[in-house]
C-alpha cells in the first residue's frame, strides 16, 4: 500500500513539473519527458509489469489533461514501461549506463510513434525536419535531466524495497 501511494505521488509530482516549471525551462518550445523517465526507470528497475502500470497512469494523465483521444497516451506509455521491463533481469543497480540507453531509446521511439499518429496521418510529411527540431532536442534534453532525476527515483525505490523487504521479514 505504502508503494502506491508513493508511486501516485512521485507521477503526479512529475506531471506537474513537467507542465509547469520545465514548459517554463524550455528551449525552444522543447522540455524534457519526465513521465518518459519515470516510466522507463521503474520498468527497468521493478519488471513488465510495474512498468506497464506506471506507464499506464503516466499516459493517462497526459490524455485527461492533454489527449484529443482518450487511451492513445496510456497505450503509448504502457509499452514503452513493458518493454523497458524486458531488461530487468540485466538491470545493475549502480550502473547508470543501462537507464540512460533505454531512457534515450524510449523517448526517441515515443517521439516517433506521435509523428506518424498524430502528424503523418495528417499528411504532414517533413519527417526530418520533425526529428532535428523536436525529437533529437527532446531526446537530449531528457537524457541530461536523466542524469540527476534518475538518482531520485533510483532511491525513492530503494527505500521502498527496503520497507518491504522489513515488513516481510515481520511475518517470517
Amino acid at each position: 500500500m505504502n508503494r502506491k501511494i508513493v508511486l501516485t505521488l512521485l507521477i503526479i509530482i512529475c506531471f506537474c513539473l513537467q507542465c509547469t516549471l520545465f514548459k517554463a525551462l524550455s528551449l525552444g518550445y522543447i522540455a524534457p519527458n519526465l513521465l518518459i523517465i519515470i516510466t522507463s526507470s521503474f520498468g527497468l528497475m521493478r519488471g513488465k509489469k510495474e512498468g506497464l502500470i506506471i506507464g499506464f497512469f503516466c499516459g493517462f494523465l497526459i490524455d485527461i489533461f492533454y489527449g484529443d483521444v482518450l487511451g492513445f497516451y496510456a497505450l503509448v506509455y504502457m509499452y514503452i514501461g513493458y518493454v523497458n521491463g524486458f531488461f530487468n533481469k540485466i538491470f545493475y543497480d549502480e550502473d547508470i549506463k543501462l537507464p540512460i540507453i533505454l531512457i534515450t531509446l524510449s523517448d526517441f521511439v515515443y517521439g516517433f510513434i506521435i509523428y506518424l499518429f498524430l502528424f503523418l496521418l495528417r499528411t504532414r510529411l517533413d519527417i526530418m525536419y520533425y526529428i532535428v527540431h523536436i525529437i533529437i532536442p527532446e531526446v537530449v534534453y531528457t537524457v541530461v535531466v536523466t542524469i540527476v532525476f534518475y538518482r531520485v527515483i533510483r532511491a525513492i525505490n530503494r527505500k521502498l524495497e527496503s520497507r518491504e523487504k522489513r515488513s516481510a521479514s515481520k511475518f517470517v
